[in-house]
């Protein structure tokens, strides 16, 4: 892999640990996301995925360990950090009773947005995920599929260059799983994506390269184009790394 230096990196965290009554659950965790790049994270349950997003995200402080956005320190600045950074997790933080446009305007001021350019961003953000014409509509009225887009747009409207999905495809039907992977390949065109899944094929269509988490580490940490010239699976790594 070539390494461009550090001054690409749009997400860098070194060294994170974090236990739980004396029990790692995450042990000496090392990553790091590129400018422009997808970042597939796997591992079955229990390997450690969301006690490490919720790190990354500022929503839990590790035990040791640092965490850069943008060259940031997450834990000295949380605010100037997540400022660059966007998160959905697996439940999408959305507010049933409000329309879309009440909701994502009420988001827009969370994130600081100027009163001016509010309105603006609105409409860029739902044009980007689909919402267009949707924005009158309250957020219980719509299917799954449409509410796991409002939870993107939730994600997305401050512009970020970091955003971190958790199980973004988890109970759409093909149709919605399909629509919600183009609109991942998009955002990624202007922002850092790291992605959780246990679909594999997910990370195989979506991203650019793979860590696979089993037991709190990293066991697996290549591109796609690396593994696919060593003429292996995913599948197969993920079996052999994970059943130990």
């Amino acid at each position: 892999m070539t390494d461009h230096g550090a001054s690409s990196f749009t997400l860098s965290a070194q060294h994170l640990s974090r236990a739980y009554n004396g029990i790692f659950a995450v042990h000496d965790v090392t990553l790091q996301l590129r400018q422009g790049e997808i970042l597939g994270l796997l591992g079955p349950n229990s390997a450690g995925k969301s006690t490490t997003m919720h790190m990354l995200t500022g929503n839990l402080a590790p035990n040791s360990g640092k965490i850069e956005i943008c060259g940031i320190d997450l834990l000295d600045n949380p605010e100037s950090a997540k400022a660059h950074l966007g998160y959905l997790p697996e439940i999408p933080p959305l507010y049933m009773d409000m329309t879309v446009d009440e909701f994502l305007v009420f988001v827009a001021q969370l994130h600081r947005i100027d009163k001016k350019i509010i309105v603006q961003a609105v409409e860029h953000c739902k044009k980007k995920c689909g919402l267009t014409e949707r924005g009158n509509q309250l957020i219980g009225t719509l299917s799954k599929g449409l509410q796991q887009r409002v939870g993107i747009a939730q994600a997305v409207i401050h512009e970020p260059d970091v955003i971190i999905l958790d199980e973004p495809t988890v109970g759409l039907d093909p149709n919605q799983i399909r629509e919600m992977r183009q609109l991942i390949r998009t955002l990624g065109l202007s922002s850092s994506i790291i992605l959780s899944t246990h679909i594999l094929s997910e990370v195989e269509s979506l991203c650019d390269r793979v860590l696979i988490m089993n037991k709190g580490h990293i066991v697996f940490d290549q591109t796609l184009a690396q593994l696919q010239e060593k003429g292996r699976d995913l599948e197969t790594v993920f079996t052999e790394l994970t059943q130990i």
